[in-house]
């Protein structure tokens, strides 16, 4: 025993200092294109110094924007007790490179759920009586951050049964959330912006298992009186195998499908709403069905942002998934990053650093 504790002392002795992480001077974010954003997923991220290197990074790149996950089952992992260390090391971070934050909540902790030995559910089960429960930590949120988190993302592609608490999706319950969360939010800070939606592009049928097309699901939500309820709808546009300038249709999902929920909106008088991209993009995979190379990867991707810059005045942001990832998941998802977990650059990610930065 004694050897032991002789190893383990001289181990915690020896072992090099933690890095000291400093905010430094803020910083202002120089880019060509201020529509240009990217989904980072800091929140899983343990170490201080590696949410400041990929916000450091996000920043050089050009981006303007960042969507960020904060879980409710991270931050309120007890029924009234909030745990903001992280978040607040999130948001401070993000601040102080310059960068927007749009934030995305969901995760729902087990105290908010459905007594297990009744009924078995996941993470992303929500039921009616816990709206309430999620509202107020909405508007928690909102009161901490409102003066430097504009935007709100109120729950995470509804129209996926996945999402839904492998349930049934439900258009006019999701309205009911919306309800519920929308004057809370206000009320904890007027500026701050709720947005509705972060829709999946999905051709899901009615009565699919798996899902709604979100053409059909958003109808659903203006059928149900929700337009009150949200300030501007997030929408996921996924390029897939086609570039980004290949026109929309109905039965087809690429990137400018995101145009057939704004002309939705318009024609149920909802003009003025914003609509942001909150996740999209491309994938490199050399072997995933839904890939494309690296080089088409680069030029869709650059042309994507291009485009909602020239022809989107109704688009704030273009956040395409994802930035960074905390460690490898070791799967085709590997192939949407910018930078690697260990912080190699990918090519995607010098391309457009050279097309967005002022400096060239």
């Amino acid at each position: 025993m004694q050897l032991v504790a002789l190893i383990l002392l001289t181990t915690f002795l020896v072992r090099p200092p933690g890095v000291l992480v400093v905010l430094g001077e803020p910083q202002q974010v120089q880019t060509t294109n201020p529509k240009v954003g990217v989904h980072t997923r800091l929140m899983d991220e343990v170490e201080l110094w590696k949410i400041q290197r990929t916000l450091v990074l996000a920043r050089e790149m050009g981006a303007a924007w960042i969507v960020e996950y904060f879980p409710w089952a991270y931050i309120e992992p007890e029924a009234g007790h909030y745990d903001w260390s992280h978040s607040d090391a999130i948001i401070a971070h993000a601040a102080n490179q310059g960068l927007t934050v749009i934030a995305r909540l969901g995760m729902v902790p087990e105290w908010a759920r459905p007594d297990p030995e009744i009924q078995e559910t996941t993470f992303t089960y929500l039921d009616e009586p816990a709206y309430e429960q999620f509202a107020a930590y909405a508007a928690a949120f909102a009161a901490r951050y409102g003066d430097t988190v504009p935007y709100i993302i109120i729950w995470n592609e509804p129209n996926l049964s996945y999402e839904w608490g492998f349930r049934p999706v439900d258009p006019e319950s999701y309205v009911k959330l919306l309800a519920t969360v929308y004057p809370l939010v206000h009320q904890a800070h007027p500026n701050v912006n709720i947005l509705a939606g972060a829709l999946a592009p999905t051709l899901e049928p009615e009565g699919s298992p798996a899902g709604l097309n979100d053409l059909l699901y958003l109808e659903r939500i203006y059928e149900a009186d929700g337009a009150a309820y949200f300030d501007g709808l997030a929408a996921h546009a996924y390029g897939l195998v086609f570039p980004p300038e290949a026109a929309p249709a109905p039965e087809l999902l690429n990137f400018r499908r995101v145009e057939l929920l704004r002309e939705l909106m318009v024609r149920y008088g909802d003009a003025d709403k914003p609509v942001f991209v909150t996740e999209g993009g491309w994938n490199d995979h050399p072997r995933w069905t839904w890939s494309v190379k690296p080089a088409q990867r680069v030029t869709y991707s650059l042309g994507a942002y291009a485009l909602a810059l020239d022809q989107w005045s109704w688009c704030p942001a273009v956040v395409l998934w994802v930035f960074r990832t905390p460690t490898p998941l070791r799967n085709y998802q590997d192939y949407f990053a910018f930078v690697t977990s260990d912080f190699r650059e990918r090519p995607i990610y010098t391309f457009a650093q050279q097309e967005f930065t002022v400096n060239k």
